[in-house]
């Protein structure tokens, strides 16, 4: 393999249209190759040092500590969440396992945890005792924004005895060269990009000849939520699922070192089953499979990889998570590249940004070649 200039210029293109055209403030671009940072730009009003919210992009830095917590036997992925925490061991909630947690299948996408309960363990672990179940674990597939990962944050912190925010920061990002992502504290808060509410809410027209609904369903990501981690205690206290930040270079910096594993972060049966292995195959409210892993999505082969976010020109072992607003994700072992992209521009039409998130990734796809 090796990276063709041409499609590189052409992804710095397609990346520059929104800004261009007003619709975004800012963003970064950038593509990891043979464990390295082959290419980074910014755009609009920010500089290559500009850090962004990257949503639920962050879900794959906390996810990549508990990877390294099961490879080291200290979390057990088909124990019940009750045997390390007991605020689970209620009737509704004994049996939900930690595998269940991490594919989205655990039954409480909607569990609410927000200030002042989760700015401590005591506080959040008392919010769990109050969660109810939205349908039995493991029959079915919703999208939990946040709630999972807070679980996962506290089986960190109990296994661990250290703060999960910490543990993250040792074990992923500080190994890698990458500043500390998840909890920034409140000195270190210089150069973040503000989330921009920007364009206008897509039709349900528009919505049904896209995703075969009239409607998407109702989540705690809305515009609203989403400019609240603006807020510099949101940053300092680093949601798990949602809350982290940085540039879009460490995106691609953290998928290069999934790939490659060159530091040995991961035990190599354990990163073989998370960024291949599908173990969710249940279908999304708008009937696309899940095509889940524990803490990733894998693009498949079915015709439906855009849909997962990952543009139509990536192979089928691709594996990422984006996040909302726009913030993209993942590696193609089959090229060896990795892409992250970051913008502080929230797109509020529900139709034109993953169309943005498809012809991005359909063009980086294709920046390398045989």
């Amino acid at each position: 393999m090796a990276i063709d200039d041409a499609q590189v210029q052409k992804l710095t293109e397609r990346v520059r249209r929104e800004i261009d055209e007003g619709l975004l403030p800012s963003c970064q671009v950038a593509l990891g190759y043979e464990g390295e940072i082959i290419y980074q730009e910014t755009f609009g009003d920010a500089d290559d040092d500009t850090r962004y919210c990257y949503f639920s992009a962050t879900k794959a830095f906390t996810a990549s500590a508990v990877w390294q917590l099961i490879g080291e036997g200290a979390i057990d992925v088909d124990a019940p969440v009750s045997s390390y925490l007991s605020e689970f061991d209620s009737d509704d909630k004994r049996e939900i396992t930690i595998e269940q947690v991490m594919l989205h299948t655990s039954g409480f996408p909607h569990a609410p945890l927000g200030p002042p309960a989760w700015n401590t363990s005591t506080s959040r672990r008392a919010a769990f005792t109050q969660w109810r179940l939205n349908w039995e674990p493991g029959t079915r597939y919703e999208y939990h924004a946040t709630s999972a990962h807070w679980v996962l944050a506290e089986i960190m912190e109990m296994v661990t005895g250290n703060d999960f925010r910490d543990e993250i920061h040792r074990r992923v990002t500080e190994p890698l060269g990458i500043s500390r992502v998840v909890g920034i504290p409140l000195d270190d808060q210089q150069n973040m990009a503000d989330v921009v509410l920007r364009g206008e809410e897509a039709t349900p027209d528009e919505l049904e000849a896209t995703f075969g609904v009239r409607e998407l369903p109702v989540t705690e990501v809305t515009p609203e939520v989403v400019v609240r981690f603006n807020d510099p205690a949101q940053k300092a206290l680093g949601v798990p699922g949602g809350g982290g930040w940085g540039k879009a270079s460490d995106l691609a910096s953290l998928y290069q070192a999934l790939l490659h594993n060159r530091d040995g972060l991961w035990d190599p049966a354990m990163l073989a089953d998370v960024t291949g292995r599908v173990r969710n195959r249940l279908p999304d409210p708008t009937g696309v499979p899940a095509n889940r892993s524990l803490g990733l999505i894998l693009a498949g082969d079915d015709g439906f990889s855009n849909m997962r976010g990952l543009g139509r020109t990536v192979s089928p072992g691709t594996f990422g998570h984006n996040g909302a607003g726009g913030q993209l994700a993942w590696a193609d072992p089959a090229t060896g590249l990795s892409l992250g992209y970051t913008t502080d521009g929230y797109d509020r039409h529900k139709v034109r940004q993953p169309r943005r998130d498809t012809a991005i990734g359909s063009v980086a796809g294709l920046c390398a070649t045989a």
